[in-house]
């Protein structure tokens, strides 16, 4: 059997921007199934991994999510505060270290089970970045400070603490509109039975 990689050949690289995230220019030869090489260019944002979490308290049966202003959806003419999961980038933890950092910050919950559900590319055919999906019971009492993320980095973090059927409904409306966040809820749609385990 033919390892894949071997159908993949890089043949230039070039930096577009280095800014907030790396933009790249590749040229490649790419050899079909049916063993035709084609020169192949494709633009790659150098995003580096994330993670993201689900706060759920089983008791009051609510999700804390957070809302925040997000450029690409107001440059798409959509409602530009979106309501979200607690996320960051890695920034080199590993992973559960870094979303209960993000966690943290974002929400003022501090975390005590946090339970690694998947991982996913968002946006695989332009984007290297891969997100670490996490779950965590949280109570009233994991609450220690009133989050908001962090001034210095400018953060302007609203915490949302919603029923998870509204949350859900909230899906349908359009009202919740990025992707993690659907995966998550969905998820806890999904396991509900078990979100108390």
């Amino acid at each position: 059997m033919t390892d894949r990689h071997d159908r993949v050949k890089i043949v230039s690289e070039k930096t577009l921007s280095d800014g907030w995230t790396r933009l790249s220019s590749y040229e490649l030869d790419y050899t079909d199934r049916d063993g035709a090489t084609h020169r192949l260019r494709r633009e790659i944002y150098h995003r580096t991994p994330a993670a993201c979490i689900l706060l759920y308290d089983p008791k009051r049966d609510t999700v804390v999510l957070v809302k925040q202003f997000r450029l690409p959806a107001y440059l798409a003419g959509e409602p530009a505060w979106l309501v979200e999961v607690p996320a960051g980038l890695l920034d080199e933890d590993h992973p559960e270290d870094a979303i209960r950092r993000e966690a943290m910050e974002e929400t003022g919950y501090r975390l005590r089970e946090v339970r690694f559900l998947f991982k996913a590319f968002m946006s695989p055919g332009a984007i290297m970045e891969h997100i670490h999906f996490f779950f965590a019971p949280v109570d009233i009492a994991d609450r220690i400070n009133g989050g908001g993320g962090l001034a210095q980095e400018h953060e302007d973090i609203e915490v949302l603490e919603l029923p998870l059927d509204e949350a859900l409904a909230m899906i349908e409306s359009g009202e919740i509109c990025d992707g993690k966040t659907i995966m998550l809820l969905q998820w806890a749609a999904i396991n509900r039975d078990k979100l108390s385990d």
